[in-house]
C-alpha cells in the first residue's frame, strides 16, 4: 500500500480585513465620544424663589399672534395676516433703529406659518434680538 505524503501548507492569516474592522471600530468610538469642559473652580451660585424682574427694561416691540393668526404690534391690531402688511408695520413704529429686541408671543393653537412669517419678516428688517415668550408652568403639588 503506497500512501501519498501530503504536503502541508502554512496556514495564512488575512490580516486585512482586520484592520478594516480595528479601523472602523477606532472611527465608531472617536466618533461617538462626548467631549466634556469641567470647570476648574467649582462655584456655588446663590438660589433664589422668588425673582424679581429689573425695572428698568429696555423699550421693545412686542408681536402678538392670536389663535386665528391676527397680528397685533405694539397692542395695535394690523389691517390683515400678510407679509407685507407686517413689515410696512415694523417699518413704521422702528424707522431705522433695527436694535431694539422684538418679543413674539403667539398663542399655542396659532399656525405654525405665521409664526416663521413673522420670524422671517424680523429677519429680513434687520432685528437681531428675537424672543419667543413663554409661560412658566407652575409648580403642581399632588
Amino acid at each position: 500500500m503506497q500512501l501519498r505524503v501530503s504536503k502541508t501548507e502554512d496556514p495564512e492569516i488575512s490580516l486585512t480585513s482586520l484592520i478594516d474592522v480595528v479601523f472602523l471600530l477606532l472611527i465608531f468610538f472617536m466618533v461617538s465620544t462626548t467631549f466634556e469642559q469641567q470647570a476648574v473652580l467649582k462655584v456655588d451660585l446663590p438660589e433664589a424663589s422668588n425673582v424679581s424682574e429689573p425695572e428698568d427694561q429696555p423699550v421693545s416691540y412686542e408681536l402678538v399672534i392670536s389663535q386665528g393668526g391676527e397680528f397685533y404690534l405694539n397692542d395695535r391690531q394690523l389691517v390683515d395676516s400678510k407679509a407685507a402688511t407686517l413689515r410696512a408695520a415694523f417699518i413704521e413704529a422702528a424707522g431705522e433703529d433695527r436694535s431694539m429686541p422684538v418679543i413674539l408671543r403667539a398663542d399655542a393653537e396659532t399656525p405654525h406659518h405665521y409664526v416663521v412669517t413673522a420670524m422671517d419678516i424680523t429677519a429680513q428688517l434687520g432685528f437681531t434680538r428675537l424672543s419667543i415668550a413663554t409661560e412658566r408652568i407652575q409648580d403642581i403639588k399632588p
